[in-house]
């Protein structure tokens, strides 16, 4: 094992300098980026129609091309997906990654090139186990495989040369065929689209594999490895796979699974690893493990652009390089990218934690906040302040959604949190208590809001039945993948829902 160990350690050795040179001149790294995204377009549809050619800055750049969100891009997708060639980058793209990022019905369809694969997606994968190996020198991860959890993919209605499905399968479907064997469960598993099957299959290809590492969304995984324990009548994850050492998580944040996790494999010589890896592209990768914030990624063929939060929504939004960022305030993501991305708004929000090097973390959606009544609570300020109330009162959290409870004539407004607990509080009373204090801490406009109950009244705190959440997602045919659990929300539309099902028996 130290000879496997010492060629790794080579081999990652080239790739590391390489991640180190734009951790010292981040800004000439990112003004290539930019150079070769619009020299490489210029003679495709969208590079004719902006003139990419005479691009000289990024100020041109930015003045030049207009901010887009989903809506923007989808008739040049629709374009794609029949068949055109060299509308957003050179050649044809037959890959769409299927993304809702929250459970509403509409589908989103990125394209994902061949060039975003390769120099964006794989090499975020590959930089993953660089960096933690420079951090673990001694670990044994190859001497077993790595459980991956992803989606489904299928041949889409347009053409019969154009495929989507969720990037996870994507990925799996054009890995290069050396690393099945590094991998379980076979492709054929990992790629079923029935959740409930899956679960099954995975569970019997799995269970008695030597399993060193996992790598998928933390919510999804949580239910595989409940059912692998079920069925293996153990108590804990170390008894099916004593090698287990590392966990590679993205999609959600982790903070509500952290305990979860941490009953399931109960030692300390685990270890999680954060990711920033969408279906837009692979952004950031936590290259410490003492620091909670990922570093930015910026030689992937990707170039970045942050729109302070006051200017979103604007028609022509003010945007920021990477050299006017300030630490600790909030941006929404702005990529151009080696997918045919052109100023691309993703809907996530970011905020930088150091500048040398650049390290983020994801601090919430820019439509998924409660901004009812002037409180503007973020998701960062959620899952830190649930993570303080359930350390006060020792419970721990499976899923939950918040939504505003409006004025009536009689009634003050509050905040409706509906929570599914894998270990209930001592009192649901001193959740929100807490809840409710941390919140003031963090939030400024959240504590005028509150201040004597003026605006708003204290947070009221439901407890979900079991599987709640879960049997939702189910009701809506959308177990798995990369769906997710709409965490904050502006209305009441997923909040009546999830409660009106919350009576059933």
């Amino acid at each position: 094992m130290p000879i496997l160990n010492s060629l790794i350690s080579l081999v990652n050795s080239r790739r590391l300098a390489q991640i180190q040179l734009f951790k010292e001149d981040p800004h000439a790294v990112q003004k290539t980026q930019l150079t070769t995204l619009v020299a490489k377009a210029k003679d495709t549809e969208i590079g004719k129609k902006y003139e990419f050619s005479s691009i000289s800055s990024s100020g041109i750049f930015s003045e030049r091309v207009p901010v887009q969100d989903y809506e923007g891009l989808r008739p040049w997708v629709i374009r794609l997906r029949q068949g055109e060639k060299n509308l957003l980058w050179p050649g044809e793209i037959k890959w769409f990654a299927k993304s809702s990022g929250t459970t509403s019905s509409k589908s989103k369809f990125i394209p994902v090139t061949k060039d975003a694969l390769e120099e964006c997606h794989f090499r975020g994968g590959k930089d993953v186990l660089a960096m933690y190996y420079e951090n673990y020198p001694e670990s044994q991860l190859f001497t077993g495989k790595c459980l991956t959890l992803g989606g489904s993919h299928q041949i889409n209605n347009f053409s019969n040369d154009s495929y989507y499905g969720d990037l996870s399968a994507i990925l799996i479907e054009n890995l290069p065929f050396w690393t099945h064997f590094m991998r379980t469960p076979s492709q054929a598993i990992a790629l079923m689209d029935e959740w409930e099957a899956k679960i099954e299959k995975m569970t019997e290809a799995t269970i008695n594999e030597n399993v060193t590492s996992l790598a998928g969304v933390p919510s999804w995984f949580l239910v595989l490895l409940k059912h692998i324990l079920e069925a293996a009548g153990k108590s804990n994850l170390l008894e099916v796979w004593p090698n287990l050492e590392l966990f590679i998580h993205g999609g959600i944040n982790f903070t509500p699974y952290r305990e979860q996790y941490r009953a399931l494999i109960p030692t300390d010589k685990m270890h999680y690893q954060e990711t920033y890896n969408a279906s837009e592209g692979f952004f950031a990768i936590q290259d410490d493990p003492l620091q909670e914030a990922m570093l930015l990624m910026l030689d992937y063929g990707v170039y970045y652009e942050f729109i302070p939060l006051d200017e979103v929504g604007k028609a022509f939004p003010r945007s920021l390089t990477l050299e006017e960022v300030e630490l600790n305030t909030d941006y929404a993501l702005v990529i151009t990218t080696n997918g045919g991305l052109w100023r691309y708004m993703i809907g996530d929000t970011v905020r930088f934690k150091t500048k040398n090097p650049y390290r983020i973390i994801i601090s919430g959606r820019t439509k998924h906040f409660i901004n009812a009544f002037g409180e503007e609570v973020v998701i960062d300020n959620a899952e830190r302040a649930l993570k303080e109330a359930c350390e006060k009162t020792g419970a721990i959290i499976s899923e939950y959604t918040a939504a505003p409870v409006f004025m009536s004539a009689e009634t003050k407004g509050a905040h409706e949190w509906l929570i599914e607990f894998e270990k209930l509080p001592g009192s649901i009373e001193a959740f929100s208590y807490h809840l409710d204090e941390c919140l003031k801490s963090l939030n400024s406009d959240y504590e005028a809001k509150r201040y004597k109950n003026l605006t708003l009244e204290k947070p009221r705190v439901v407890a979900a039945r079991k599987n709640l959440f879960m049997d939702w997602l189910k009701s809506k045919n959308k177990l798995g993948g990369q769906n997710k659990i709409p965490r904050l929300a502006n209305n009441r539309e997923f909040m009546d829902q999830l409660l009106q099902q919350n009576q059933l028996p």
